[in-house]
């Protein structure tokens, strides 16, 4: 009967009929096609293999899932910057050795162009891994024949010695093709040291001035002495280019018999001699082992644009220095005295910054930005690295630093008002950071050419005219206060810090 009435309809309805079985068939057909892609995406998300890997993938901010997938122009050019740093210090670090049992780098896909011996060019898609790390997340692939296995550069990206990572880090640089006027171009070592009683302290700089891919360039040793609130010594010695050696593969310099020398432990071997300017007659020698706390340094950054660089990276965040400081013959035994040590390179003139680094108690600090010489450039906000014993901890980016510019120093026969005080603060979500400064010294070094050579060496150190001509270097008291993952941060030590007035 159903049959019959069903028949009966279609012979009544033909073109109706057609009509819906037509629909009712890519109605069927739609829902196949979505029930397969899905228990295909179901089937990707359980395969390890098909994801990478692991159980997280940590992707370059601002990349588009989507992109990824399907190979989009957007994702061409995309990066995690510092992979190998957060590697180390972050993802693979002590501080998650319970939470992460693996973590395995990976590119894919990268588009690349190979060269034949005849100059022919061809675009290719090549990928890189760990194959030690690929293997531990359990994404390694089949190997059919031969070994696949970690190289030498394979071991110094996931952990290299500490002499090692010293030279990766610290090494020189030449100037970039951007650079118009390289008669602009410095780059310097630059260490400190705090005395045991915390009352003196020596500014150690060795710089490399000039176009370095010429003939017009040399180099300079300076060495500030200075006691609290007392007398400044400056001690300087100018080195010829023909006994300057310098690396852009390792971070050794040497300024004929003055030298920074990486040891093969990854301390820093610091010896320089220099004598007094303005003709007086003292002499200083200097000859430390400064020691670099383990995990304690900054990768560096690099900005430029428009022929302006600036570089900038921390061995040293946190170092003990060992040693003698001789001056005038009478020499001072250093024994795990305070010390950091860090590493600039750029076009500095008409440069100036903020900047300052201090141990909190447990914690180690850095803060600093840097005001192109271009006066229409916005003011950037200010970075604050903070790490402690297992290294990095966290980014804060406050928008300024307030200034309470309650003492008066002599520069010359100028009377400046420099700080007394100064603060900063930010929030991250749940964390939150504020810096206390109290200064307790503060020098003031005129940075006006002819005279900034002489007597700055850390304060643009080729000399320029600017509004804020004035380079303060000040010690004092820091103490950081906040929480951070929901614990009270807190802290105080001594520090020193830099601004211009």
């Amino acid at each position: 009967m159903i049959a019959q009435l069903a028949l009966r309809n279609i012979t009544y309805r033909p073109w109706r009929s057609v009509l819906l079985f037509f629909g009712f068939g890519v109605g069927v057909a739609v829902m196949i096609v979505l029930l397969s892609i899905g228990e295909a995406m179901l089937s990707q998300a359980r395969n390890e293999k098909l994801v990478g890997g692991g159980t997280i993938t940590v992707l370059p901010e601002g990349l588009d899932v989507e992109v990824m997938k399907t190979g989009g122009i957007g994702g061409l050019f995309f990066s995690i910057d510092h992979a190998s740093f957060l590697y180390r210090q972050v993802l693979a670090g002590p501080r998650y050795r319970g939470e992460v049992a693996a973590v395995a780098p990976q590119i894919e896909g990268r588009l690349i162009y190979v060269r034949t011996d005849d100059g022919q060019e061809f675009p290719a898609h090549a990928s890189g891994e760990i194959p030690s790390a690929t293997r531990e997340v359990g994404a390694a692939p089949e190997i059919v024949a031969g070994k696949w296995e970690n190289d030498a550069g394979d071991r110094r990206w996931v952990a290299p010695t500490a002499f090692e990572l010293r030279n990766e880090i610290d090494h020189f640089h030449m100037p970039s093709d951007s650079v118009a006027n390289r008669d602009t171009w410095a780059e310097w070592h630059y260490f400190n040291v705090l005395s045991p009683d915390r009352t003196r302290w020596a500014f150690i700089s060795f710089i490399i001035g000039g176009d370095v891919t010429g003939t017009k360039w040399g180099g300079q040793i300076g060495i500030t002495l200075r006691a609290q609130n007392g007398a400044t010594r400056r001690f300087a010695t100018t080195v010829d280019r023909s006994r300057v050696r310098f690396s852009t593969t390792d971070a050794n310099l040497v300024f004929g018999d003055s030298h920074v020398i990486v040891l093969p432990d990854g301390d820093y071997e610091v010896r320089a001699a220099a004598r007094e300017e303005n003709g007086a007659r003292g002499r200083i020698s200097v000859a430390l082992r400064v020691h670099p706390a383990p995990y304690a340094y900054f990768p560096g950054v690099a900005m430029g644009s428009g022929g302006f660089v600036s570089g900038y990276t921390v061995p040293a965040l946190r170092a003990s220095a060992t040693g003698t400081l001789c001056v005038d013959n009478q020499c001072e035994q250093l024994s795990d005295a305070q010390s950091y040590h860090d590493h600039n390179w750029g076009v500095w003139r008409g440069v100036t910054w903020d900047w300052g680094a201090s141990r909190s108690g447990q914690y180690t600090f850095l803060y600093g930005r840097v005001y192109p010489p271009d006066s229409t450039a916005s003011i950037p906000p200010v970075l604050v690295y903070l790490i402690d014993s297992l290294g990095f901890r966290a980014v804060f980016r406050p928008k300024l630093i307030s200034y309470e510019d309650g003492r008066t120093v002599r520069s010359g026969t100028t009377i400046l008002h420099v700080p007394s005080r100064a603060t900063f603060s930010d929030a991250r979500g749940d964390d939150t950071l504020r810096v206390d400064l109290s200064i307790e010294d503060a020098i003031a070094t005129d940075t006006r050419p002819r005279r900034a050579a002489k007597e700055s060496e850390r304060g643009d150190p080729l000399g320029t005219e600017k509004a804020h001509r004035y380079f303060i270097q000040m010690k004092g008291m820091a103490r950081i206060s906040g929480r951070l993952d929901g614990t009270p941060l807190a802290g105080g030590g001594i520090g020193f810090f830099e601004t211009y007035r």
